[in-house]
């Protein structure tokens, strides 16, 4: 393995920046590519849009990771809310690390900014999804605090569902 990185930045994203914006497409590319994100391209429509549609979006958040001034991580989470807690959620949504960067805990940084996030909007908890077979996700996440969810073993583990829909363009 190549030698640690040294300049990583963790920011905040201003999708409205063509910088940011291009950073976050390029991040996002590359994860629906690879087989943990379900290796298809994401169309270039969406992708044109995305980072509008997104800066406009109320309780959305983009952070980006950068290594001697490149783009290298990406994490987009979204606030949700827990009617027990009577609280927000704030619920990570997508999170990559470029394939050369792997290895240098670049996730750990971001996933340790979304909980600054967390915290500056009253977040009871933080939510992800990890696929079953993506142990090194699952390691990483573990490291960070987080684990499966469920109330009482008796019942088990929570479980991800979906239900796709055909939802009218969002222009």
């Amino acid at each position: 393995m190549p030698s640690r990185p040294r300049n990583i930045e963790i920011i905040e994203a201003d999708l409205a920046l063509p910088e940011h914006a291009d950073a976050m497409k390029l991040l996002l590319s590359e994860y629906a590519l690879d087989p943990m994100g379900g290796g298809e391209p994401i169309p270039d429509e969406t992708l044109e849009r995305l980072p509008r549609v997104l800066s406009q979006r109320p309780g959305s958040y983009t952070l980006l990771a950068y290594v001697e001034g490149q783009p290298a991580g990406l994490l987009n989470a979204f606030e949700g809310f827990s009617t027990f807690a009577c609280a927000p959620i704030l619920n990570i949504h997508d999170i990559v690390v470029t394939r050369s960067l792997r290895g240098y805990k670049l996730a750990d940084h971001l996933l340790e900014a979304a909980e600054g996030i967390a915290h500056r909007i009253a977040a009871c908890k933080m939510t992800l999804e990890v696929l079953e077979g993506n142990t090194r996700a699952q390691t990483v996440y573990r490291r960070c605090g987080f684990e499966g969810y469920e109330l009482d073993p008796a019942t088990g583990k929570a479980l991800f569902w979906q239900k796709k829909l055909t939802a009218p363009s969002l222009q």
